[in-house]
């Protein structure tokens, strides 16, 4: 039992009575089977109580309920049976010849050049399986140069202007910035946002990054009820990196999008040290392929890799991505005799790319859609940890809307290294992500004809090349050929 508010030396209850909850509101509750959230109201003090009405009326008690309701069924019914994707919907390396490559890379600068492309980074998340309350992307993996994750995906960003406008100049096109939108959360927006500041942007123009912030929704308990943090807070958590489709519509930047000139939006996810954001030759393929959403794949390591896999949900239906938990184990094992890969091998990277007006339609289905993904957690509340259900949406909700989808298969050691766990666990740390940045480094610098020494073993160590010299390897000969670099190093200008 809560001890009443003391105000003046004497307890509310001498004081005179605090009025009820608001009929209205309590009323409007009732209808959703929501009044509990006023269930300690006697308790509460005079500013306790504002608080929750305050907390309460903030809450779309309509869409919620629709979103629960739907969501809640949804576990029962059955989901539709799974096919693998069709070869036809995936580039593979291996068929990809160099004209195609050239091709891709020369359409997307154009593009870039042009003004057509914006990059959309999903950064909700802290680093807290990473020992650190900061944002994720403030994180330091340990490379030679120290830079952190934000670093250096907005140098990649800096040096594909350059490219662009190099062959724009090159064929007498125009120049033209590329809009950076970040979607951040509760947590790690105010941090974001200063930590931008106090490094001035990285050198990008100020006016050239966007931050906007996903939503959040109310966790229920396993019969859909509103779980209490405390007597007068609802328990919210952020809604999934799904919610950046319902984050860019109402924060209307999908108009501001639109009033840019942005036709194509390249999605990503923050915690991946190799990302090649605004890649032209992903930007060409897309284009080329004249597809709503295009995503970058590589294959599954092993059966039992736990990572979600694209899929055909139904006979000739859409392609989707089934999380690893939900692949029956026969089916995560079986091998395609044709090409003696696994049937289901193409893993989801959240590297997309989407055009806008799939994007338009994408947050306007979602909406109407109201089916979100459940996850069981244990959540804090006035009793504890109770267990009940987080609502998300997830990034890859938005490819069964699209009328047309293709893969491109990347090298896992060109374009992927996650960082998700802290050092010392067995895989997805900064050590391991450090390691693939310099091993495909090293490699690049020994393509341009450059030299290597190191005191430690190669396989411990290597060079980190600035993404402001080279994107993907290109253009190092000049500053590498005959050179002798001592590992670990960073290159730069």
């Amino acid at each position: 039992m809560r001890e009443p508010t003391m105000i003046d030396g004497n307890s509310n209850a001498s004081s005179s009575p605090l009025p009820p909850p608001p009929q209205a509101l309590l009323e409007r509750l009732k209808d959703y089977g929501q009044e509990d959230v006023f269930a300690l109201w006697e308790e509460l003090s005079a500013d306790e109580r504002d608080f929750l009405v305050k907390d309460i009326e903030g809450l779309d008690l309509p869409r919620l309920d629709r979103i629960i309701r739907c969501s809640l069924r949804s576990q029962a019914l059955p989901v539709a049976a799974i096919e693998p994707v069709p070869e036809s919907s995936v580039s593979t390396v291996e068929e990809r010849s160099m004209e195609d490559r050239e091709r891709w890379w020369k359409m997307g600068l154009k593009a870039i050049s042009g003004g057509k492309l914006a990059v959309l980074l999903l950064s909700g998340g802290q680093g807290t399986r990473l020992g650190s309350s900061d944002p994720k992307g403030c994180f330091n993996i340990g490379l030679p140069s120290g830079k952190s994750l934000f670093q250096l995906q907005a140098e990649r960003i800096l040096c594909v202007q350059r490219l662009a406008a190099q062959a724009a100049t090159e064929g007498s096109g125009g120049s033209a910035q590329i809009h950076w939108y970040i979607m951040t959360s509760p947590f790690t927006d105010e941090p974001t946002r200063k930590y931008f500041e106090s490094h001035k942007y990285f050198g990008l123009e100020a006016d050239q990054v966007t931050f906007f912030q996903q939503g959040t929704i109310p966790s229920v308990s396993t019969d859909g009820r509103f779980i209490m943090e405390t007597p007068f807070k609802v328990s919210k958590a952020p809604d999934g990196n799904g919610g950046v489709y319902s984050a860019l519509k109402s924060s209307r930047l999908l108009e501001d999008m639109a009033s840019r000139g942005i036709k194509y939006v390249d999605c990503y996810g923050v915690d991946n040290a190799l990302v090649r954001v605004a890649d032209p030759t992903f930007v060409g393929y897309f284009m080329d392929k004249g597809v709503s959403a295009a995503a970058k794949v590589v294959r599954k390591a092993y059966p039992q890799e736990k990572v979600g896999v694209f899929v055909r949900r139904g006979k000739g239906g859409p392609l989707t991505v089934v999380e690893y938990s939900e692949l029956d184990q026969s089916l995560a094992s079986a091998v395609n005799q044709q090409t003696g890969r696994l049937r289901f091998c193409w893993s989801n990277l959240c590297l997309h790319m989407f055009s806008l007006d799939f994007l338009n339609q994408v947050a306007n289905g979602l909406e109407k859609d109201s089916t979100y993904h459940l996850a069981e957690k244990k959540i804090p509340s006035i009793h504890g940890f109770t267990m009940g259900y987080k609502l998300e949406q997830f990034i890859f909700d938005a490819f069964p809307y699209a009328p047309s989808t293709a893969l491109f298969e990347v090298l896992r050691e060109e374009e992927f290294a996650p960082v998700k766990n802290a050092n010392g666990s067995n895989f997805d740390t900064p050590d391991s992500a450090r390691l693939l940045v310099l091993r495909l480094h090293t490699r690049w610098v020994v393509a341009a004809g450059g030299f290597l020494t190191h005191s430690v073993p190669l396989y411990a160590t290597g060079v980190e090349v600035s993404p402001l010299c080279s994107y993907a390897g290109e253009n190092l000969e000049a500053i590498c050929r005959g050179r002798t670099f001592h590992a670990p190093c960073e290159i730069s200008f």
